[in-house]
């Protein structure tokens, strides 16, 4: 994933990496070198929380480091732009899945699987159309009968010649993929 490295200043903060100096100023005195005494996780992992001293007035202050997600906006059909919403992935994702036997655990880590690709592709617009195709690519190796029930909403089938078209494509060899087993692993 893409991310850019975001520094909270909170109380007295600078920012840091690893045990090398940095050239960023300190709070007290305004001197541009410091060296790191201690680093750790801090906010489950989220963030990494720095003891720093700087190297002119040898005072120590606090760095806490956090990875920022970059935005992902979605254009709509109709051309509308909004944020993307992981929970809508899963939303589509669980109307499909409804008395398939498929984990819930299963459901969320393909919605992880979506978003992730979605977030390595480094476009920051996606067009809906991609997402929907994303997702059918991921429930077509998950269940087949999933993938026709999610294809008949996003593809807006009309008839059943629309229908009788995604299963053929399901028999074709190169294609078919081992499907889920009881209790969606």
């Amino acid at each position: 994933m893409h991310h850019i490295l975001r520094i909270i200043y909170m109380q007295n903060t600078t920012y840091g990496v690893g045990k090398e100096r940095c050239k960023l100023r300190c709070p007290y005195c305004e001197f541009h070198d410091s060296k790191v005494i201690d680093s750790r996780a801090a906010e489950e992992g989220n963030s990494i929380r720095r003891r720093r001293e700087c190297l002119q007035c040898t005072k120590r202050f606090t760095t806490y480091e956090m990875v920022e997600d970059l935005p992902l906006r979605v254009i709509k059909k109709d051309g509308r732009r909004t944020a993307f919403d992981r929970a809508k992935i899963l939303s589509g994702l669980l109307k499909a899945c409804e008395k398939r036997p498929i984990s819930l655990e299963v459901l969320e880590d393909t919605a992880d699987k979506v978003e992730k690709e979605l977030r390595n592709s480094m476009v920051r617009e996606i067009p809906s159309r991609l997402i929907g195709e994303l997702v059918m690519k991921f429930l077509r190796e998950l269940d087949h009968v999933a993938y026709v029930r999610f294809a008949s909403v996003y593809r807006e089938f009309t008839d059943i010649d629309n229908f009788m078209q995604e299963l053929e494509s399901l028999r074709e060899p190169d294609e078919s993929k081992p499907m889920v087993q009881e209790g969606g692993k």
